[in-house]
């Protein structure tokens, strides 16, 4: 997911807010001052509620913060390279760069999220007990105890076995051990996940409609996102599964036409399209250098009168925006680069020469096909 407000590194480690964060973020500073730490501690100044649950709320998000940063450092020590760390509307999210080995490290890097909640918890615990024990503030204490009782929620949530929670990530460690497939155990983990959803979804439900509770609206929401996830990473691991072992110069279309980026559109028209089955076409400077690339769909959007005069590279792509790859990298290896491409297309470079071009219909097209041997 991409983040809308870039914090920085921590760790060396790229943190980013979603800006979902800054909903939530409300709703749990006017719930706090208007609702909990009012029944908790009553009778005092109503600047004081709304200060303390404003730096109750910061606090819980450095908590979410912590929890991933306990992921992402175990992740880095055991030579995961973690590309970042995101935090959103329904907590965090650690983006590891890359596959996990064992189920040993799965099961490392999982559990460390939540140690760190329930390490929190207990220090959040500790500080309600100490300042309950010296007759400190008791709006802060209030804070304290909204802050041990969140952590501790986290951590539970997490430890439902869940894919892709912690909980469920744990129990696809196990399942990749037990059977020794980690596709085998991702797709089982999922199965359970999407399970657990549709009984969140069910509860919410039942709460919404025959206890006329509204907090089954967002046990509904964590319901449906939990399935969305655990459908969106099984197809992923899955399908990087069945690329395993692949080169791009095994998916690749091989040999594009090259189409002169100087000539009209209609000229364009007539020449390429009738007959042709391609969707895009890398574009050609003059002397012959490659000069970028241009869709089908860009250049029949152009209007009919401005075709004779309009150039077929005003609508393409420059080469600093599209992606590459070069045919000897793993196919597993260069997916995330589509999104750096507006036009889901990437030239493949040889030696500086054009030896073909990937598109995700070259992917779909290789999953049904088996891996190339790496001997």
């Amino acid at each position: 997911m991409d983040a809308s407000v870039r914090l920085g590194r921590i760790a060396g480690i790229e943190v980013g807010l979603h800006w979902s964060l800054a909903i939530v973020y409300a709703l749990i500073v006017w719930t706090l001052a208007d609702q909990v730490l009012p029944a908790v501690v009553p009778d005092q100044p109503q600047t004081a509620y709304w200060i303390v649950s404003a730096v109750s709320a910061l606090l819980f998000y450095a908590s979410l913060l912590a929890h991933e940063m306990g992921h992402a450092l175990v992740a880095r020590r055991l030579g995961v390279k973690v590309d970042g760390i995101t935090l959103w509307i329904f907590g965090g999210v650690a983006r590891l760069g890359g596959d996990v080995a064992t189920p040993g490290m799965e099961a490392k890097i999982s559990i460390a999220g939540p140690l760190v909640s329930l390490g929190l918890a207990i220090l959040f615990g500790a500080a309600t007990f100490a300042l309950d024990a010296t007759g400190g503030p008791p709006l802060i204490e209030g804070g304290c105890v909204w802050l041990a009782f969140s952590n501790a929620t986290l951590l539970v949530f997490n430890l439902v076995p869940a894919f892709p929670l912690d909980g469920g990530r744990l129990l696809r460690a196990w399942l990749w051990r037990r059977r020794g497939d980690r596709y085998r155990a991702t797709a089982g983990a999922a199965w359970l996940g999407r399970m657990c959803a549709f009984l969140m979804i069910g509860l919410g439900l039942l709460e919404l409609f025959v206890l006329g509770a509204l907090s089954g609206v967002w046990l509904v929401f964590l319901g449906w996102f939990l399935m969305s996830a655990a459908r969106s990473e099984a197809s992923q691991v899955l399908m990087q599964g069945t690329l395993k072992g692949l080169l791009v110069s095994d998916v690749m279309s091989r040999d594009p036409t090259v189409a002169p980026g100087w000539i009209t559109v209609d000229e364009f028209m007539r020449s390429y399209i009738p007959g042709g089955h391609a969707s895009s076409y890398p574009l050609k400077t003059f002397d012959g250098a490659l000069d970028g690339l241009v869709t089908v769909t860009r250049l029949s959007q152009v209007p009919q009168e401005e075709r004779h005069i309009r150039r077929v590279r005003d609508f393409g792509i420059g080469m600093d925006k599209i992606a590459k790859a070069s045919p000897g990298e793993q196919v597993t290896a260069v997916l995330d680069r589509f999104s750096t491409s507006d036009e889901d297309q990437m030239l493949v470079i040889d030696g500086g020469q054009l030896v073909g071009t990937l598109s995700p219909a070259d992917i779909r097209r290789a999953l049904g096909a088996p891996a190339r041997s790496s001997s």
